[in-house]
């Protein structure tokens, strides 16, 4: 069996500080990795698992949610094997293999899962539960919510149906599917509740909002599908809180947020996301790097891009950002989130304290560059 990954690299969503000390480590459920070896699902496994979802006759006392929705959801599920190149101590290139999940939402072979499944991917081969083998390519992902779309070749392929996850509640069954560290047991089916809802986890300065779940989510899982007792995806599973005497505590990605971001994905690949050109310190932030800020709220403007949004609305260095649209920002994320809400184009109010003076600018909204996401 591959060995299983116990550390997750800072650019694959390295929790902040404050977040580690109130939650423990939060750890990516996603691929289960290890060398480059024979890792294809045989044909005895994949039978298995088709034959899982087979549906055979039983009685109503055994016919429970979870065997309805691994019925319905199950032969959705597929395993995303990532095979990328690695260097040794030696540094020469090794090539390793990770494994996820993801869940066919498209007849015609779009598959969605996360970002971390895919990323740095040399190479990606879908297995199906019945069996086949099929070449990935990645249509388009963003890190920042950890979603990306495959395509496969295919058509006629099962599919499983978004719900809205606006409309989950604490307390309903919820039941996770996929592949637990790796292919040998692939579509894995667990089943728990609805813990909590909007979870918020500040994630490189900025905050996600998720499904918390006592479903067992472990390594492989990630990208697989978190279904209710309708059978319908309420989230794609991605995260697991991972900590000294801490169990039952996974985290799904919001299928609302999901399909939002899908559908960028598949007309653009990247998702568009609109800023202000500005780079900022709070107190916390600022003592990181060595400085000293002397403000009693806002946040500091260290530079502004004059070709930018704020720069065009004459936001100059040494500002402090007080206010937008109304709303208090005391921090880097609270700003961040703030403009986050909004969309490109949108024109936003934005109060700030020049030499003790406050004075109001209107900020036009623009996409942020690629290359600075």
């Amino acid at each position: 069996m591959r060995n299983m990954i116990k550390n997750i690299t800072k650019k694959r969503w390295a929790m902040t500080a404050a977040a580690v000390a109130v939650m423990g480590a939060v750890y990516f459920s996603g691929c289960s990795f290890g060398a480059m070896g024979d890792n294809s699902a045989g044909g005895g496994m994949a039978s298995s698992a088709a034959a899982a979802y087979s549906g055979a006759n039983i009685s109503d006392a055994r016919n429970t949610p979870a065997v309805r929705v691994a019925k319905e959801v199950g032969p959705a599920v597929v395993g995303i094997t990532n095979k990328a190149i690695a260097r040794d101590w030696f540094n020469n290139p090794v090539q390793t293999e990770g494994v996820g999940s993801g869940v066919i939402f498209r007849k015609d072979g779009y598959i969605v899962t996360n970002n971390h499944v895919v990323e740095g991917a040399k190479e990606l081969i879908v297995s199906l539960p019945d069996g086949r083998s099929l070449k990935g390519k990645l249509v388009g992902a963003d890190a920042l919510t950890d979603i990306a779309v495959v395509k496969v070749e295919a058509s006629d392929l099962p599919t499983a149906t978004f719900g809205n996850s606006d409309e989950v509640v604490v307390g309903e069954p919820a039941i996770a599917i996929g592949n637990p560290l790796g292919l040998e047991f692939q579509g894995s089916v667990t089943v728990g509740v609805v813990s909590a809802l909007n979870r918020t986890l500040e994630i490189s300065d900025k905050r996600v909002k998720l499904i918390q779940t006592d479903a067992a989510i472990n390594p492989g899982n990630s990208g697989g599908a978190l279904a209710n007792a309708d059978g319908v995806i309420i989230g794609i599973n991605s995260a697991k809180l991972a900590a000294s005497g801490v169990e039952g505590m996974g985290f799904a990605i919001p299928i609302n947020t999901v399909q939002n971001i899908v559908d960028e994905l598949m007309s653009k690949g990247y998702v568009a996301r609109p800023y202000i050109g500005v780079t900022i310190f709070d107190k916390e932030s600022a003592a990181r790097y060595g400085y000293q800020l002397n403000i009693s709220k806002g946040v500091y403007v260290y530079r502004v891009s004059l070709d930018a949004p704020a720069g065009k609305a004459g936001v100059q260095p040494g500002d402090v950002i007080l206010k937008l649209d109304g709303r208090d920002v005391d921090s880097v994320t609270e700003l961040r989130n703030a403009i986050a809400e909004h969309k490109v184009g949108d024109k936003v109010s934005m109060v700030l304290d020049r030499s003790g003076t406050e004075q109001t600018v209107e900020v036009t909204l623009e996409e942020m560059p690629q290359s600075d996401q």
